[in-house]
């Protein structure tokens, strides 16, 4: 079954925990990426099925938005993210996500 992707990037690490955070609580996703993108943005990724990722997306706007107006920069979802750019891009499931993988 398609797997979706979302991501959400933020201004501060407070806003991207609340955000992670919110995301894994709220809905049936797995927690697949987190780095620090530049100059203090951080990019978290969520993995799960479509409606469930689009459910996270928007809670972990809403938490990342608590922490500081305005600190939420860009967010975006992929619906079913081709093979190759699974493999190139850092969304894929890992030995360290595996573990917390939701079917």
């Amino acid at each position: 079954m398609p797997m979706a992707v979302g991501v959400i990037e933020t201004l501060g690490f407070p806003s991207v925990l609340a955000a992670a955070d919110a995301m894994v609580k709220s809905a049936a996703v797995t927690l697949v990426y987190y780095g620090l993108a530049e100059s203090g943005r951080f990019v978290v990724a969520v993995r799960g099925q479509v409606a469930e990722v689009k459910r996270a997306v928007a809670e972990g706007i809403n938490a990342g938005e608590e922490v500081k107006v305005e600190t939420v920069i860009t967010h975006y979802i992929v619906p079913n993210p081709p093979e190759n750019v699974e493999t190139i891009l850092p969304i894929h499931f890992t030995q360290k996500s595996e573990p917390f993988r939701i079917f």
